[in-house]
């Protein structure tokens, strides 16, 4: 961790202007690594090495690609709990959560692998038969891979697998939060057949890398994780090159839970995932609709769940849920909670940082009752470890309230009843929706959302598309 460099051509360095950025533990505050500073001159070099080495992969065979990706897979796996300690000193989730995230990542890999020889075109039957009409996909060209820190190895690894599989080359500007976790990821990528130069790692500053990224014509796409003000920004400035866009913005889902759902499972399913990075995850449920009939049952056994949950450092085996990211974060959560309070919700459980934990990040799991659909928690994706959880009476309501943000990245739904799911389902205006469950991401299902909460899939059958054109052919028989 206190080597951490950019890779630019198949070498590692230190960025050009000798420059370094402090990584932080967020569940002791301490300082734990140094990481190197791209620069746009470095940011110049990684363009122009990807886009040499594009012409060698866009030629590489589907079948050698595949293999490359495949080889990737396997040294995540082995990789696994050496990397999971890193991202579990880095942002601070429970270190069986990490272990997960590194395991998924090779999924993903494992899963391109098989879509880089599943490229298909078309014939298409022409109105003469001396004309012949085909299309075929081709890689889009050099893409640039912004990625947030909640998920340092699996938000990279879903977008560089799939862009590998198309044929396309990256660079990849992921947070600063977490250096080390992503560039395990790259070391991982280094010789499994994936040429010098095809992947590329800057660290660093947004203004010091992206701003050159957007400017240069040849990178031909960006694929972004992050937040909606900054997908829009991005929006604007791709204009000036029209590059491809995929863009996996915020989220505020809800949960609903109908009358008939059993309340118990429903109930330690939401706890479970709920708090699973500290609430730090942008398809987390931050709405809670439960029916009015099981209300008061929903809400003492979640009281119940949740004094089970052990918070504290994510590298001891007994921690449930770890720290918040950083002192902004906690901030932010502190505020919100606080303005819920005062627009009319009830305080239940939790509600401020825990004594004795020292100097981290800390927010206790909180669980607040009645919050109005006005408060600015339920308008503003929260991002942390609170359940905010209102009554509804019917379909209809809970259909409007929902649908009622500009988000639309996930939904959550339990109840009994399939044709109340069907009808949930064909109602919810999101991008997913999870029905009796909350495993809404998963690598064989394209994952993306709607509105504010973006465009383009990531994951499934769907998934390489976003990384390939298409062309068209219109042949003449001489």
């Amino acid at each position: 961790m206190d080597d951490t460099k950019l890779l630019i051509d198949g070498t590692w360095r230190a960025g050009s202007s000798g420059a370094e950025f402090e990584v932080e533990n967020p569940a002791t505050g301490a300082m734990v690594a140094h990481a190197s500073q791209a620069t746009p001159k470095d940011t110049e070099e990684a363009i122009e090495c990807a886009s040499r080495s594009f012409k060698i992969w866009r030629q590489t065979d589907p079948w050698a690609r595949s293999a490359a990706l495949r080889a990737t897979a396997v040294r995540l796996r082995t990789s696994a709990p050496a990397i999971a300690r890193l991202i579990t000193v880095e942002t601070g989730k429970p270190l069986r959560q990490s272990v997960g995230e590194v395991n998924t990542a090779a999924d993903y890999f494992d899963w391109f692998a098989d879509e880089a020889r599943r490229v298909r075109g078309e014939t298409i039957e022409a109105r003469s038969s001396g004309i012949r009409l085909q299309s075929e996909h081709e890689p889009v060209g050099v893409v640039a891979v912004l990625t947030s820190w909640n998920f340092p190895v699996n938000l990279p690894a879903r977008k560089i697998a799939a862009a590998l599989a198309a044929g396309c080359s990256v660079i990849c500007r992921p947070s600063e939060e977490a250096p080390a976790s992503s560039a395990a990821l790259f070391r991982c990528m280094e010789d499994t057949g994936i040429p010098p130069g095809t992947v590329n790692l800057l660290l660093g500053r947004h203004e010091l890398i992206v701003p050159t990224l957007m400017r240069d014509v040849r990178v031909r796409k960006i694929s972004f994780t992050g937040s909606t003000a900054v997908g829009q920004s991005l929006m604007r400035d791709s204009a000036q090159t029209v590059k491809k866009l995929s863009l996996e913005l915020g989220g505020h889902a809800s949960a609903i839970v109908f009358a008939d759902a059993d309340i118990d499972k429903v109930a330690q399913e939401l706890v479970d995932f709920k708090f699973r990075n500290a609430g730090q995850i942008c398809i987390s449920p931050s709405r809670f609709y439960i029916h009015e009939s099981v209300y008061d049952r929903f809400m003492a056994r979640t009281r119940e769940m949740i004094g089970h949950l052990r918070l504290g450092n994510g590298l001891e085996a007994s921690t449930d849920v770890g720290p918040l990211i950083n002192r902004r974060r906690l901030e932010a959560i502190s505020a919100s909670v606080e303005s819920a309070l005062g627009a009319g919700a009830t305080l239940v459980t939790g509600g401020k940082t825990p004594a004795g934990l020292g100097q981290g990040y800390f927010y206790e799991p909180t669980l607040l009752d009645q919050v109005p659909d006005t408060a600015a928690l339920m308008q503003v994706e929260p991002f942390g470890p609170v359940i905010p959880a209102s009554r509804f009476t019917d379909f209809d309501e809970v259909m409007d309230r929902a649908n009622g943000l500009e988000f639309g990245l996930a939904n959550y739904v339990f109840t009994r009843s399939l044709a109340t799911a069907h009808a949930a389902i064909a109602g919810l205006q999101s991008g997913m929706v999870a029905v009796n469950n909350t495993a809404v991401a998963t690598v064989e299902g394209p994952f993306g959302g709607v509105k504010q909460s973006g465009f383009g899939s990531e994951g499934g059958s769907q998934g390489i598309h976003e990384y390939l054109v298409t062309k068209f052919a219109k042949i003449a028989l001489m």
